[in-house]
C-alpha cells in the first residue's frame, strides 16, 4: 500500500512537471541547470528524516529534467546541525532541512511550527499549517530573515524518552539532566529538571557516559537506529513534550524567487509530497521498531504516571501564557494555534476520539 501511494504521488508530480516544462524558456534556448546546496541537521542517510531531504532532492532533480539539481549535505559536512537556519538566511546555501524549535533563541515563536507540549497531532498540525492559517504565520515569522519555510515531514507522536531510573512523581525529575529541545525544555526546567541541548549524533555517548541522565530523541524508529536502548533502561511514553513534530524545509527567498515559476512550484509541490510521505513512513516504522525494542531487546516500557502528566500540562499552559504576554508576534501565533486546537478537540469528541480506543 505504501509503495502504491508513493507511486501515485510520483505520478502526480510527473504529470504536473511535464506540463510545466512543456513551455521552453525561449526559442531554441537550452535551459541551463541551476545547482543548489541543501544542508540538514541530521546525520547523512539517517533513517527517516535523514533520508527525506535526499528523496526531495532526487524528486526535484528528476522531475525538472536536470534543470534544478540539488545536492544534500548531512550535519557537519558544510555547517553544524544548529547553524542550518543561518546558512540559508545568509545565502551560504539555498536550502536546509531541520526543525523550527532549534531557532528558539533567535525566534522565540519558532517552536510553534515544530512541536508544542500537549499540542497538535501530526494530522492536526498539517491541517493548521495548510488550511488553518499556520503557514502564512510561519512565512511571516521567517520573512525578515529572507527564509521561506515549508513543512518537511512529521515524525508523528514521539516517545517520552529514555531514563536510567523510574519516574514515579514530579520529584524524580528534579535535578535530572535530560536532552530536550524547544518549549518542552522550558517546561522541564520549570519542573526542576536540567534541559541539555545536544544534536542527535551526540546523544548515545552522552547518555552512555552519564553526561546526561535521560534523553528524548524522536521515537522507536530513530531511537533503535541510534542504539539508545543500550544506554538506558526505561523507555517512557507518552511524548508529552512532542505529541507530533513537524520538520521544515528552509529555502533562501532570493534563490527561490530567482527560479522560473514552474520550478518554484515544483519545489513547493515536492516539499508537500515529502511532508506526507515521511509521516506515512514513521507511522509504519515506529510500530515495527517498538516491537523490536520490547520483544528482542527487553526494553522496559513505562507510562508516565497520570499526576506527572497533569502537572507537566499545567506548567505548559503557564509557560505559553507568560511568554506570549510581552511578545505580540508570539501572542498572535499562540492565539491561532490555541483556537485551532480547541476546534479540533471539539470535533474529535464526536469523530476519532470516539473510536480511537476501540477494540
Amino acid at each position: 500500500m505504501v509503495r502504491r501511494c508513493r507511486q501515485w504521488l510520483l505520478g502526480t508530480l510527473c504529470v504536473f512537471t511535464l506540463a510545466a516544462c512543456s513551455e521552453p524558456g525561449g526559442e531554441g534556448e537550452a535551459a541551463k541547470a541551476v545547482e543548489w546546496k541543501l544542508v540538514t541537521s541530521w546525520p547523512k542517510g539517517f533513517p527517516g528524516m535523514g533520508v527525506a531531504p535526499e528523496r526531495f532532492a532526487d524528486t526535484v532533480n528528476r522531475l525538472s529534467n536536470g534543470r534544478l539539481v540539488i545536492r544534500v549535505y548531512g550535519a557537519g559536512e558544510l555547517v553544524p546541525s544548529f547553524d542550518v537556519f543561518n546558512a540559508v538566511s545568509k545565502g551560504t546555501v539555498q536550502m536546509g532541512h531541520s526543525a523550527a524549535f532549534y531557532w528558539q533563541e533567535k525566534i522565540p515563536a519558532a517552536p510553534f511550527f515544530s512541536s508544542v507540549p500537549f499540542g497538535l497531532s501530526a494530522q492536526e498540525m498539517n491541517a493548521w499549517l495548510h488550511y488553518g492559517g499556520g503557514l502564512a504565520l510561519w512565512q511571516s515569522l521567517y520573512e525578515p530573515y529572507g527564509v521561506v519555510p515549508m513543512a518537511g515531514g512529521n515524525t508523528g507522536a514521539q516517545m517520552g524518552g529514555w531514563f536510567n531510573k523510574e519516574i514515579q512523581t514530579m520529584d524524580d525529575l528534579k535535578g535530572l539532566k535530560m536532552r530536550l529541545p524547544g518549549y518542552g525544555a522550558d517546561v522541564f526546567k520549570r519542573a526542576g529538571g536540567i534541559p541539555v541541548s545536544l544534536s542527535g549524533g551526540e546523544l548515545f555517548t552522552a547518555l552512555e557516559t552519564g553526561a546526561i541522565d535521560a534523553a528524548e530523541w524522536v521515537g522507536p524508529y530513530n531511537d533503535l537506529a541510534f542504539g539508545l536502548h543500550n544506554a538506558a533502561k526505561y523507555y517512557y511514553y507518552p511524548g508529552w513534550q512532542e505529541p507530533s513534530t513537524t520538520l521544515e524545509f528552509l529555502v533562501n527567498q532570493q534563490a527561490l524567487q530567482s527560479l522560473p515559476d514552474d520550478l518554484q512550484q515544483l519545489v513547493i509541490t515536492a516539499a508537500r509530497a515529502v511532508n506526507q510521505d515521511l509521516l506515512d513512513e514513521y507511522t509504519v516504522k515506529n510500530m515495527q521498531a517498538l516491537d523490536v525494542l520490547v520483544r528482542e531487546h527487553d526494553v522496559a516500557l513505562r507510562r508516565f504516571p497520570a499526576p506527572v502528566l497533569v502537572e507537566l500540562q499545567r506548567l505548559t499552559r503557564e509557560l505559553l501564557v507568560e511568554i506570549s504576554e510581552n511578545d505580540p508576534v508570539l501572542a498572535r501565533i499562540y492565539a491561532s494555534y490555541r483556537q485551532f486546537q480547541a476546534d479540533t478537540q471539539l470535533y474529535n469528541r464526536v469523530s476519532s476520539g470516539e473510536i480511537v480506543n476501540g477494540d
